[in-house]
């Protein structure tokens, strides 16, 4: 994904944000410390062809690992109508040991505190980088009341517009320092210095109005806070970056090559267990020199592949959040109107075959028990989990826990909760 060449050079997003890093290596500017809050989703794929049921990866999401909150506060909801009602009845099924425990917001706030704790300054402060207008706030804020009240961590909250007036890096120590109202500082200071930089904000273009904005992130990054995460770390949650570890060898490389780590990491059974979870998928430039123009109208293998397969396919760009794919019989008109010069920003990806004949009840909001609709069916598993990366000895400390569920009506699309596509829900468990 370099300037030059790849995906930066054809998406103006993710080519801002290659730049910033590359000046940072450039300039010699680097960080001890990554924190990733991360999320991978999967849903089952049940093909009619007879192949065996199994969990597929969608996507591994390394910035704004959303709803870990709120589905933690949907698992006890329907705990507490199982304690209250019973459910009346209606399933054997529902019984309290079936209700599995959901601790998600303990986890993503012990990562953030690990960070803070590793930064060793105690009486820094975590900045939550939010949107403008944010509507997420709730699935925030629980993360602020658990890492005072379980932690002693401050948290401050600014969006990005506000921080191109309010943050500040110190020449000497590269501290990241921000600017609050008296009324929020400690007697005499005239800003907190910030040991953790967690973004809500910055995995969508429409949060950087202006080239100061991604100058903002420049900044940020060349503090010695821990970023949550680092440039690198978002750009390696890019869809090209998935569809390119699926190429034969690629994963092998980083799992079991001996000649990168001196040692076999994992066996060939295990490596062939992770690529399982995948789906196929390609890029639309596939085929084309690196060193082709990038504006060569042929029609590549790519585009033709995902053109035949179009029924069983979703194209994706480099981009989070619900309400940016496009699906099947969508595709070939998509692919008419695609510039050549953008294919290199997108992937194809075979669709994921789910589960027929399951049925529930969608109700909107404010519509009550009238408004509800009985119809198939799909829901998408997260599991979360933290990783701590770098330091003097290169480390990796991690952990997995949590999880998230999200439905929708079988023939939508799209997954997103923001966007408007699906619910959250909650597991229960069966034998």
């Amino acid at each position: 994904m370099g300037e030059e060449r790849g995906v930066g050079r054809v998406d103006q997003f993710t080519g801002q944000l290659w730049r910033r890093w590359k000046k940072l290596r450039d300039e010699g500017i680097t960080q001890d410390l990554h924190l990733g809050l991360f999320r991978s989703d999967y849903l089952i794929h049940a093909p009619s062809s007879g192949e065996s049921v199994a969990l597929k990866q969608v996507e591994f999401n390394t910035i704004s690992s959303s709803f870990g909150s709120l589905s933690q506060k949907a698992a006890e909801l329907h705990e507490y109508l199982h304690a209250s009602t019973g459910y009346f009845g209606t399933s054997p099924i529902l019984k309290k040991e079936n209700f599995p425990a959901n601790r998600t917001i303990s986890g993503l706030a012990e990562g953030l505190a690990e960070a803070h704790k590793a930064y060793n300054v105690p009486d820094a402060r975590i900045l939550f980088v939010t949107q403008d207008g944010e509507r997420n706030v709730f699935d925030q804020r629980w993360l602020e009341y658990e890492l005072l009240e379980k932690h002693s961590i401050y948290v401050v909250r600014q969006t990005m517009t506000q921080l191109l007036e309010s943050a500040r890096v110190e020449p000497e120590t590269r501290a990241l320092r921000v600017s609050l109202p008296s009324d929020l500082l400690p007697g005499g200071a005239d800003s907190v210095e910030i040991s953790t930089v967690y973004l809500r904000a910055g995995y969508t273009p429409t949060d950087y109005y202006t080239p100061a904005h991604y100058d903002l992130r420049y900044l940020l990054e060349s503090s010695r806070a821990i970023q949550c995460p680092s440039i690198q770390l978002q750009l390696a949650g890019g869809k090209k970056v998935q569809e390119v570890l699926t190429r034969p060898g690629v994963l092998e490389s980083f799992l079991s090559d001996e000649s990168r780590w001196g040692k076999a990491v994992f066996t060939q059974e295990e490596v062939d267990e992770v690529r399982g979870s995948w789906m196929g998928m390609w890029g639309l430039n596939e085929d084309v020199p690196a060193d082709a123009p990038v504006r060569d109208t042929r029609e590549t293998s790519g585009v033709r592949k995902a053109r035949d397969s179009a029924a069983n396919l979703v194209l994706k760009p480099q981009r989070e959040g619900g309400g940016n794919n496009v699906y099947k019989d969508a595709i070939p008109p998509f692919l008419d109107n695609l510039p050549p010069e953008e294919r290199e920003a997108w992937i194809a990806m075979e669709l994921i075959a789910a589960p027929q004949g399951l049925e529930n009840y969608l109700v909107r909001a404010g519509g009550g028990t009238d408004s509800a609709v009985k119809t198939e069916v799909v829901s998408e598993l997260g599991i979360f989990g933290w990783a701590l990366f770098g330091g003097p000895e290169k480390t990796v400390t991690e952990k997995e826990f949590g999880w998230l569920v999200r439905t929708k009506g079988k023939d939508s699309n799209e997954g997103g909760v923001a966007a408007g596509f699906s619910v959250l829900d909650s597991l229960i468990l069966i034998d």
